[in-house]
């Protein structure tokens, strides 16, 4: 009695060590905002470029440099940067929401393992089972965060890729006014915000490096590096030339848009293709048995009448 009052102590303290945690970084994440202006109208706020700049906030720097060492156990590549800038997640905030969840996940699951083996009667939750659970929990909560951010990531870029033909066909008529790429990218960031969600904010992005003295190609290189999309990257490309070896813009934009516009159909017709199958199925599996006792039922039933009369 006194050692299953002792394991349900400990249970307790671990379950309710879990919530305490959980509750101590939703309230960070809500002063987080207020803090920030606070920094700025007192002047004090530090650059961006750091990974954990907040110096008042220990308990968020703790989870997230926790979260960044499972990272680095887990990619040894360097895709989680990639990722996050795929996924639109350059600012501070973002990494350190990333990186703490990264850090909570292995806590809840580990702590979810634990409650269930001291209060779920189950033989799965029993030895030697239970340590395969506690095992798979650990594994699996090092690659959900992964999981989820490759899906945002993956996703963005579609989004991104959508938006690429409107993209070039916005450029070649700011470049048939007259302007240049510095000013073409002003004026999408100023008045396209709407119509280019995604890659308004990209645009961004690159002209605040233009702005610090980066070059034209340098930039476009780097964004596309960044973000990995074949469409994007091929106008890139184009612009990179463009602007390193100059000439007209028009005509090869005009060409990487009829590329891009017939993949994207050859795309389209893939997808209808696909879905067509999956409706034949339906159709088979669903409508076809309707349909035949529909028209041969009465049929049937006149047969097995006249059976039974002879």
């Amino acid at each position: 009695m006194g050692a299953n009052t002792y394991a349900t102590v400990i249970s307790l303290a671990i379950f309710f060590g879990v919530i305490a945690i959980l509750a101590g970084v939703l309230l960070i994440f809500s002063s987080q905002g207020e803090r920030r202006i606070q920094r700025r109208l007192e002047g004090t706020d530090v650059a961006a470029d750091s990974d954990f700049p907040d110096s008042d906030r220990p308990l968020l720097q703790g989870l997230a440099r926790r979260g960044r060492a499972i990272d680095q156990l887990v990619d040894k590549e360097g895709e989680s940067s990639r990722l996050l800038i795929q996924a639109g997640w350059r600012d501070t905030q973002s990494r350190v929401g990333y990186y703490v969840l990264q850090a909570v996940v292995p806590v809840v699951l580990v702590g979810l393992a634990i409650f269930c083996w001291m209060f779920v009667k189950s033989e799965y939750f029993e030895p030697p089972w239970i340590y395969a659970v506690i095992v798979g929990a650990v594994a699996l909560s090092m690659l959900i965060p992964r999981m989820i951010l490759r899906r945002i990531a993956n996703a963005r870029c579609q989004r991104i890729r959508k938006e690429t033909p409107l993209f070039v066909h916005l450029l070649i008529m700011l470049y048939d006014a007259g302007l240049s790429t510095r000013q073409a990218f002003t004026n999408l960031v100023r008045e396209g915000a709407g119509v280019l969600p995604e890659l308004g904010r990209e645009i961004q992005v690159v002209l605040r490096q233009i702005e610090a003295g980066a070059e034209s190609s340098e930039a476009l290189h780097s964004l596309s590096e960044a973000l990995k999309v074949d469409d994007l990257s091929s106008v890139l490309g184009v612009m990179r030339q463009v602007d390193r070896y100059g000439g007209e813009i028009r005509e090869p934009l005009s060409d990487a848009l009829k590329v891009i516009e017939e993949r994207q159909a050859l795309d389209l017709r893939e997808r209808v293709n696909v879905l067509s199958g999956r409706m034949t199925v339906v159709m088979v599996l669903f409508f076809f048995p309707g349909l035949m006792l529909f028209i041969a039922g009465p049929a049937f039933v006149s047969i097995i009448k006249a059976i039974k009369g002879l």
